[in-house]
């Protein structure tokens, strides 16, 4: 099992059993952005403004505690659902809005630090490297095994009705949390300061 947390300790929870996992540092502008919107930029991404994201099932996340202070935003209507802790900010993880693509992308800053090479390995796949900043940019790696992981994720979730077992979604396919859909110029006001 490996604890998650937000900051200020109201939520806490487990990822349990063992399963497929992608562990990946992404550059893409909208990690970034949804860095900015909690006021998070210097404890969630690198000095390139690269976020590191433990992909897993759905099905092993369990809340021990503090559910009720999850919130969630989209940074635009077709956006994923990005979920952190309403009382201190902390970025939980990032979901598709559609509950049978059923995994969760944890960003590191609610994991136990210690404990991630041992149940995450140490290898690190970097992604979306065009929009890293400065110069010169990560070079890109372990792409082709991201995907075929992330398939494996959601296949067999979906063949062994794993999805269903998700705590952040409804019985009817709905978020426990209804997302703030942010307004196009708040978005482009915090892709702007790059």
């Amino acid at each position: 099992m490996h604890p998650i947390q937000c900051k200020c300790g109201a939520i806490r929870g487990q990822l349990e059993g063992t399963g497929t996992h992608n562990r990946a540092l992404c550059y893409c502008t909208d990690c970034r952005a949804f860095a900015r919107f909690l006021g998070k930029a210097p404890d969630m991404l690198d000095k390139q403004g690269g976020t590191e994201i433990f992909q897993v099932a759905q099905s092993r996340l369990r809340f021990l505690q503090g559910e009720d202070r999850l919130a969630a935003i989209r940074l635009s209507d077709k956006g994923m659902v990005r979920w952190y802790a309403s009382c201190c900010g902390t970025p939980i993880g990032n979901t598709m809005a559609n509950p049978k693509i059923s995994f969760i992308g944890l960003i590191h800053t609610c994991l136990d630090q210690a404990q991630m090479n041992e149940h995450f390995g140490t290898s690190v796949a970097v992604l979306n490297v065009d929009t890293a900043l400065g110069n010169p940019k990560p070079k890109q790696r372990g792409l082709l095994g991201v995907v075929a992981r992330f398939m494996w994720i959601i296949v067999t979730s979906r063949i062994s009705g794993g999805y269903r077992r998700s705590p952040l979604f409804t019985a009817s396919g709905l978020p426990r949390v209804v997302p703030k859909i942010l307004p196009a110029e708040e978005l482009t006001r915090l892709k702007s300061t790059e």
